[in-house]
């Protein structure tokens, strides 16, 4: 793996680290400093590009509005859609609470 001048420092690479929530022990910020490194040189490379002429794009390819109309449509009853229901309340799925109040205890 090719270091290049760019390469970032040891508490540049645990700073990043940090910030993503990631530990590493000191040989892996060692090997995650190097490739970031070389991330680094490869986009600065890219930024050595002509984009003269290139139109800036949010997609690689055309897209129209992909969204269709909302057409109504046949759909369950009530009765068929809480058919396969683990518990039922009337006409309610029941579910097991998972919410707290913020008192902690259960709401």
């Amino acid at each position: 793996m090719v270091v290049s001048e760019l390469a970032i420092t040891r508490e540049q690479t645990a700073h990043v680290a940090d910030l993503a929530r990631l530990s590493f022990d000191e040989e892996e910020l060692e090997q995650v400093g190097a490739v970031l490194s070389v991330i680094i040189a490869y986009v600065n490379k890219l930024g050595e590009l002509s984009t003269e002429g290139v139109q800036p794009t949010a997609h690689a390819l055309p897209m129209v509005n992909v969204y269709r109309e909302d057409e109504v449509g046949p759909s369950l009853t009530q009765e068929e859609a809480l058919a396969n229901a683990p518990e039922r309340d009337g006409a309610f799925f029941r579910v097991p609470r998972i919410v707290e109040s913020a008192e902690g205890g259960e709401a």
